[in-house]
């Protein structure tokens, strides 16, 4: 017994010292990274497309550059989604909000930025700076938040509503524009 005991410790004695002596094993690999969890408003090339444009008609009128603002593009896509999932792609009411809105449904489901933001400045031919107004039966609200000083920050989003067989494109300006009695820029 004392013979088996013996040969069991040195057994043990040089599977311990051989193990302490083996390089370690490889360390399994690392995990991925976890799902982003903020809500992507536009892709990225959107993203610039609605920001070049905003920016192209506000430098044609002399006005500083608008920069991207994440957290306006993520309260866009949330209202943009919520338009198109709860209430049949219908124009949200953004009367209570804190920032300077715009928004263009259109009849097709391919509309670029570029097109959303260039239909709102294409009501530059009915406003009339010098008097801070609008030529008769027209509007100009959505152009003048475009081109509006004061707003330094942009979020857009878009929506595609293939039930309706058309599109929603909302932007959000900080601070926000079209305030009575001032002009634009």
């Amino acid at each position: 017994m004392a013979k088996a005991l013996l040969s069991l410790l040195v057994a043990l004695s040089i599977f311990h010292i051989t193990a302490l002596d083996a390089p370690p094993p490889p360390l399994p690999p690392p995990l991925p990274p976890p799902p982003a969890t903020t809500v992507p408003a536009a892709p990225p090339n959107a993203t610039q497309e609605f920001l070049d444009t905003h920016n192209e008609a506000r430098a044609e009128v002399g006005v500083e550059p608008l920069t991207w603002s994440p957290s306006l593009a993520k309260a866009t896509s949330l209202q943009v989604r919520y338009q198109r999932d709860k209430m049949g792609c219908k124009f949200a009411d953004l009367s209570r909000s804190k920032y300077g809105g715009n928004q263009l449904w259109a009849s097709r489901l391919d509309l670029t930025p570029r097109e959303a933001v260039g239909a709102w400045v294409e009501e530059k031919k009915y406003y009339d700076h010098a008097n801070n107004s609008c030529a008769p039966d027209h509007t100009c609200g959505v152009y003048t938040q475009v081109v509006w000083k004061k707003s330094l920050e942009l979020g857009c989003a878009q929506a595609t509503c293939r039930k309706e067989g058309s599109s929603l494109t909302i932007c959000f300006y900080n601070p926000p524009g079209n305030v009575i009695g001032e002009s634009p820029y």
